[in-house]
């Protein structure tokens, strides 16, 4: 069987910087090749990739360099606590080694 390389048709990126803000906010967006580099630059990067169609559509309704609005907190609050537990997963078996 073939391995098909999966066809990304939009792409978010948020930061949520601390120190920076109090909120997360959209640092790139874009469909197509514009998507595609997002997804391969965060690979690069070690960053974990989340797929989730739905929230992608209203991610990508939010122009770059905005805040993610109050309505989405919860749901992006979920995704970055999925996130930080894959990091301290990730962080324990390399200790482990």
């Amino acid at each position: 069987m073939e391995s098909q390389k999966k066809k990304i048709d939009k792409a978010a990126a948020i930061l949520y910087d601390t120190e920076r803000s109090d909120v997360p906010r959209i640092i790139a967006s874009g469909k197509g090749a514009v998507a595609q580099k997002i997804i391969e630059t965060a690979q690069e990067a070690g960053i974990h990739i989340q797929e989730d169609p739905d929230l992608m559509e209203l991610l990508a309704a939010i122009p770059v360099g905005e805040e993610i609005p109050v309505e989405l907190y919860q749901t992006i609050a979920e995704v970055l606590a999925f996130v930080y537990e894959i990091n301290d997963q990730f962080k324990e078996k390399v200790n482990q080694t």
